[in-house]
This record gives structure tokens, sequence and C-alpha cells, in this order.
């Protein structure tokens, strides 16, 4: 029997057939749009259980620590030096910051060495339900979910949600678990130096220490440390502590002992003795000007540019460490 032709199918049934593709297309998009955003709702209420970071980490065979802290109980410094170091507009912009997105891309362009121009919540939108790594579709899904975060839980929980799920160090994530593995105590009892440090291995956390910095990660922390207390004094941190009852000063409790934690045996396990809050006058830094505060980590390949004035958030490669005389 001889094959019907498609032209002997009448035109409706074809206009059918068509509608009927879309419709399910339509119908897909739809639901995922439905999905995201009750996905991102439900985070609102309840921390994220596990990351596509962390069971990178556990099909690599390594353990994982993590430990929830709310910012009613977490430091205040902590959350400065995270603004001080990641995304100084946090509270000023919508979830993007333009400039800093720019100036990355005028960098890249000219063959200078890679920036990134994310925020703090484009930093939590991949960390909490995307992965890592570039290309144009995480960039775009990173976009949208950047967006519902913004809309649907508020600056303060973005900052709560980043702090928590965070890679600190080797399988370790977030604040907390960072200061117990490299301090020794939660961190509710974190000095302004300890909080700095935690934040200079934020965007290399797996070749960063926050034990002893050295060279590089050392001077990095010092410009943060320094910068803590404009942060504090601009009230860059207002949209995380607006209407909060979080106390401003909490009396340190005595340090628990160091537990064994994974990928310590890549690093120094034995905590430093105290030090002194770092002061900002011990350090060369160029300070911004009146229009708030400004800072980058330091070109490794101009060691005179140490504070520049760059609104972006930065990601450089980890340098050969040397042993400098810092005040850190």
């Amino acid at each position: 029997m001889a094959k019907r032709s498609t032209s002997s199918i009448p035109a409706y049934k074809r206009r059918r057939k068509g509608r009927g593709f879309f419709g399910w297309l339509i119908r897909i998009v739809f639901g995922l749009i439905i999905f995201s955003i009750l996905w991102v709702l439900a985070y609102r209420f309840v921390p994220p259980p596990v990351t596509a970071t962390m069971l990178g980490d556990l099909f690599a065979g390594r353990g994982i620590e993590k430990d929830w802290m709310s910012l009613d109980e977490m430091d205040r410094d902590m959350v400065r030096a995270s603004i001080a170091a990641e995304d100084s507009k946090f509270c000023q912009h919508s979830g993007f910051d333009w400039d800093a997105i720019q100036d990355a891309a005028k960098r890249n362009a000219s063959g200078g060495r890679i920036r990134g121009g994310s925020t703090i919540s484009q930093q939590t939108a991949k960390n909490v339900f995307l992965w890592q790594g570039g290309g144009y579709a995480r960039k775009a899904a990173e976009a949208y979910f950047t967006f519902l975060m913004e809309n649907l839980w508020g600056k303060r929980r973005i900052m709560e949600v980043y702090l928590n799920v965070a890679e600190t160090g080797i399988g370790t994530y977030g604040a907390n678990a960072g200061s117990m593995r490299y301090f020794g105590h939660d961190a509710s009892a974190m000095s302004a130096t300890e909080a700095a440090r935690i934040a200079a291995v934020l965007p290399l956390p797996k070749k960063r220490g926050a034990i002893a910095p050295k060279g590089f990660t050392r001077s990095y922390g010092n410009t943060i440390a320094a910068r803590i207390g404009q942060v504090r004094r601009d009230g860059l941190d207002a949209c995380v502590y607006e209407g909060s009852t979080a106390p401003k000063d909490k009396t340190p409790p005595p340090s628990k002992a160091q537990r064994e934690l994974p990928g310590t045996e890549y690093e120094t396990a034995t905590p430093p003795p105290p030090e002194p809050d770092v002061d900002a006058s011990e350090i060369n830094l160029t300070v911004s000007d009146e229009t708030g505060l400004s800072i980058t980590e330091p070109a490794e390949d101009d060691p005179a540019s140490a504070a520049t004035n760059v609104e972006a958030s930065a990601e450089p490669e980890e340098p050969v460490q040397q042993e400098e005389p810092q005040p850190f």
C-alpha cells in the first residue's frame, strides 16, 4: 500500500499537530517556572540541605562539614568582612552591580587578568541552585535565580544563606564551620581579624587557608580587616541589620578543642595565638573617595596597588606565597 503523502493530510490537522507540540513546550516551560519559584520560596524558610558543590566533594570521596548559624548568632564583623571583600554595593544594588560587570568585561576584553563581576546575590544563586563553572546557560540561569532571590528572600536572607553555604575550605561550608576549623570556636565569637581571614579565602577556598596566612592572602586579609570599620561607619550593612534584634557585641565563649575536619591534611592544623584586631593606621592603604567603600584583592603583579579602588569583587589566581612582614 502506497505511503500517504504529507500533502494529502488536511491542512487543519497539520496545524493542530504543530499547536500540540508548542502547547506541550509552553506547559513544560511554565512548569519549570512554577517549580523554580516554589524551590526558591522554600529556602526562604528552611536551610538548603545540600548544594552541587557539596555533592561534588562527596562524590570525590571527601566528607563535608557544615553547621548552620543564623545571622542573629553570627558575629556582625563576618557580614561586614564579606561586604568589604566581595560586594561593597550589596545594600545598594538589586542583585547586579552593572558598573562592576562592565569593568570586568572591559578588563577581560583587553587581555588583563580575568575578573568576575558577580555580586553576593549572584554567588548565592550559583552556590545554592546551580553548579560551578561558566557558560552562557549557567549565567542566564544564575541571573534568573538572582532575580527570584532578590524579590522573594530579601537582602538579610541572601546574606544568611551565603554565609552558610559558601565554601570556606576543603570540604568545609559556611562561616561557622570555617571558624570551628581554623580558630577552634564558633562564628559568634570571631574577631575582626578572624572574619577578615575567612573572607580572604572565599574566592579560592581549596587553595587558601585562614590559619597563619602568608604573602598575598595575608595582605588581602589585612586590607579587608582595615575596611570592616568603614563598612560599619558608612552603614553598608544596613540592609542586613536594619530592624534586627541581633546583639551588637557578645562575650566570646571559651575556645573549644579544634575538631578534625575534612581537608586538614592539606594545611597547618595548629591555630596561631590570639592577635589584636588590625588597625587601619598600621596598613598602607589607599582609601577610596567619599562615595563609599571600594575594595578588591590587591594585584599580584603590582604590590603598590594592594588597595586600589576597583568597584568589583575579584577571584584572582593564587600566586606563590612569600613570607612578608605584615601586622596580620
